[in-house]
């Protein structure tokens, strides 16, 4: 058989049950999507940052990392709202390569996904609790989302899964923001599209159920830059990419309509080191029209505690620094943080 079943996995009720959130952290929760919400549908004027590890591997780093960005959030809370990225689900191109801590706990390990759901829920609900701050995830398999649905304040649909329609019906059924990234193609319109059925209601089988949803009004675009065929980088952040990108919502009925740029990725050909600048140009386009201002709710960052990348299977780690993507070091972070809220 192409197919061997290794072993039957907990319900997501299971797995919240064996592992809850505490009272204060749903409080906590329950005020952070109302915030966050309130800037999608335009009640707030406040500025979104999602920033943090590529992936979040380590569960003292990560939570590390998280607690540090509490300590500015108190800082900067009169302009912006941090959502910390704990990105437990990586995409790989190939299929090679390491797929997060749901996949593999131990990165030096082979799978196991039964430990990587409860050290998944266990660092999720660390940070949470620890920092106050709920974070975005990334939905790598839409199965998954009843395993994190009560802490996540923000799920953004990546590149390679965003033409894919159980992605799309699943979104519908979220009551939180999602980001809907372009295509590595570039081409807008299947971005668009993507939001427009995550908007619509629709009925469809989920986790072997006969589901029906309503459709989610906080879905939105994310702008991550876009590969050519010859493997070139083409950014999509410039001030003429984003005044093309309000004439294709202008072109639906929409609601919120709305998007996050993300600094790294083609925008950055993964120049870690160059996501400053592009913020830096994404504000100055805000300032310079305030339709722009209106679209672009906030910036996605790659950053972690020290700067670059490393590669696992080499013996040693270096703490908080990322085995996936290179990422800004903390201290290009925190100024950066402090930057934009200046700028804002």
């Amino acid at each position: 058989m192409s197919f061997q079943i290794m072993k039957e996995l907990p319900t997501p009720e299971e797995i919240q049950e064996q592992y809850p959130l505490s009272a204060s952290a749903l409080r906590i929760k329950a005020d952070r999507d109302d915030a966050i919400r309130k800037v999608f549908t335009g009640e707030s004027d406040k500025f979104l940052v999602i920033i943090g590890p590529c992936s979040a591997d380590n569960e003292d780093s990560v939570c590390d990392y998280v607690n540090r960005l509490a300590r500015i959030q108190d800082k900067v809370a009169d302009k912006l709202l941090l959502i910390p990225r704990i990105y437990t689900n990586k995409p790989r191109t190939t299929g090679e390569g390491y797929k997060g801590i749901v996949h593999q706990p131990d990165p030096e390990k082979k799978p196991d996904l039964l430990a990587g759901l409860v050290a998944m829920r266990r660092m999720h609900i660390r940070a949470l609790e620890e920092s106050g701050l709920t974070a975005a995830d990334e939905m790598l398999y839409p199965a998954n989302w009843s395993y994190v649905s009560d802490f996540l304040s923000y799920v953004a649909i990546g590149a390679r899964s965003v033409e894919d329609q159980q992605h799309r019906l699943t979104v519908s059924g979220i009551d939180i923001p999602v980001g809907m990234k372009n295509p590595t193609s570039g081409d807008l319109s299947v971005m668009i599209n993507s939001v427009i059925a995550a908007q619509s209601g629709h009925t469809f089988i989920y986790r072997s159920a006969e589901t029906h949803t309503s459709g989610n009004p906080l879905a939105h675009t994310i702008l991550r830059g876009a590969t050519n065929k010859h493997g070139n980088a083409i950014p999509n952040y410039h001030f003429e990419d984003l005044e093309l990108l309000l004439d294709k919502y202008a072109q639906t009925s929409l609601k919120n309509p709305a998007t996050i740029v993300d600094t790294n990725h083609s925008n950055s050909n993964k120049k870690y080191n160059q996501q400053p600048r592009i913020a830096r140009e994404v504000l100055h386009s805000r300032r310079y029209d305030s339709r722009i201002a209106s679209l672009v709710k906030g910036l996605m960052i790659e950053s972690y505690i020290e700067p670059g990348c490393q590669k696992i299977g080499c013996g040693t780690h270096v703490y908080g620094k990322s085995i996936t993507d290179p990422c800004l070091g903390w201290d290009e972070s925190e100024r950066l943080i402090y930057e934009i809220a200046e700028l804002c």
